[in-house]
């Protein structure tokens, strides 16, 4: 097996793994914040349903790494897709932390998300760092945007590991939307990158 097949199956092992934890992160996730009331929970759980989304896309352009033309076209789409599913998280993020703060709607405490957030908050960074190896092997931009996403998650699971202890530790109530709010300058911007069709180096796809 020559080394760039060596690492497109690398590759796919991980989307492969990245869409199953993600998917099982999604609903834990969103799951949890409908009974919790948190803001933050959903927004993190709708966080994952883009990287279940932006995983199979890249299952995709990996299985047509053989063919140069079809890789071009799904690395360039794939990048602009994500980017568009990630300002409508930070829309709706922002909505929706907006009104809880101004309604002042407690969240109830969340012991799923905690550990939720507390085991992604170590597995998004490794996972994150073997993608971007894979995705220097390539030469992909579709794939260095992919392991950005992955960075995000691990961002957006310290910021709700953070809200979420103040309010189980202290009764907080706005740490929620707070934090939830936090997260949006980062998807925002990571979104519009994409969309502008710049991986996480900021190199044209």
């Amino acid at each position: 097996m020559s080394t760039r097949a060596a690492a497109v199956q690398r590759g796919l092992s991980l989307e492969y793994f990245t869409v199953g934890w993600n998917a099982l992160e999604a609903i834990v996730a969103l799951a949890s914040g409908v009974v919790a009331n948190s803001i933050a929970l959903i927004g993190f759980g709708l966080d994952s349903v883009i990287e279940v989304s932006s995983g199979l896309v890249l299952l995709w352009r990996l299985h047509a790494d053989h063919n140069e033309e079809r890789r071009k076209f799904v690395e360039r789409w794939a990048l602009r897709l994500v980017g568009i599913t990630l300002i409508a998280l930070a829309s709706y993020v922002a909505g929706d932390s907006l009104w809880t703060l101004w309604k002042r709607g407690a969240p109830e405490r969340s012991l799923p998300g905690i550990a939720l957030a507390a085991v992604s908050l170590i597995a998004m960074p490794l996972l994150a760092s073997a993608k971007r190896k894979v995705a220097s092997q390539l030469s992909s931009s579709a794939l260095h945007a992919d392991s950005q996403q992955t960075n995000i998650c691990a961002y957006l699971s310290g910021i709700l590991l953070l809200g979420l202890l103040l309010n189980a530790a202290f009764g907080w109530w706005w740490a929620d939307p707070v934090a939830a709010f936090a997260m949006v300058p980062l998807i925002a911007h990571e979104g519009m990158e994409a969309i502008r069709g710049k991986g996480c180096c900021g190199h044209d796809c």
